[in-house]
């Protein structure tokens, strides 16, 4: 079988998705994720994992793809990647000490056998009361500024999160219960499935 084709540079992702033992390549796809007037969070992840997906399945014939993208959302309100360390330094002040929730939308597709499959993962999250000295070297040190909502949960030194109730490696980005299961739908399998299993807690040691 052709080697799967992963759409996303993110690198949590790349190394999420060599936990499954299923061989791949990265191929980016370059697309417009504004979100559009009047487009619910839901409905916007799962579109952008889809179109992500089907643009690097144009440029790359006969071979599966997988796409996927993770957007937090606070009282409604998409919170994206920021632009800067300003905006980097406000969304974390909002989610300071509140819940928020991270969608993680991923769409697969196999031309060989004609099949494609969507997953949607949902994770409450409650963040901590870090101080603003806690924000602002943690923004110095330019992490946030390639995370949806500014953070990522894994980092050891910020550690944001007090806990969560969904998927540990839905909130990074990459729910890996999902992308087995989307996998296989599709007909690609992968000798790691077994460590799929969403958890509470993990880590990329």
């Amino acid at each position: 079988m052709p080697s799967l084709i992963l759409a996303s540079r993110s690198p949590r992702r790349q190394e999420l998705l060599q936990r499954l033992g299923v061989p791949f390549q990265v191929v980016t796809a370059d697309i417009d994720e504004t979100q559009q007037p009047g487009e619910s969070p839901i409905v916007l992840v799962q579109r952008l994992a889809r179109e992500k997906a089907l643009a690097v399945a144009a440029r790359t014939p006969g071979q599966p793809v997988l796409g996927a993208d993770t957007i937090v959302v606070l009282e409604g309100e998409v919170l994206g990647k920021p632009v800067d360390d300003g905006e980097a330094a406000a969304m974390l002040r909002r989610l300071r000490g509140r819940p928020h929730t991270v969608w993680s939308a991923l769409y697969a597709w196999n031309p060989a056998t004609g099949r494609h499959a969507v997953a949607l993962n949902q994770s409450q999250v409650w963040m901590r009361a870090y101080g603003d000295d806690e924000i602002a070297a943690y923004v110095a040190s330019g992490d946030p500024l390639d995370k949806a909502g500014a953070y990522a949960i894994q980092h050891p030194g910020f550690a944001p999160v007090e806990r969560i109730d969904g998927c540990f490696s839905g909130v990074m980005g990459f729910p890996l219960g999902d992308v087995a299961q989307t996998l296989r739908a599709i007909g690609v399998d992968g000798p790691g499935e077994a460590a799929a299993a969403c958890q509470p807690q993990m880590s990329l040691g």
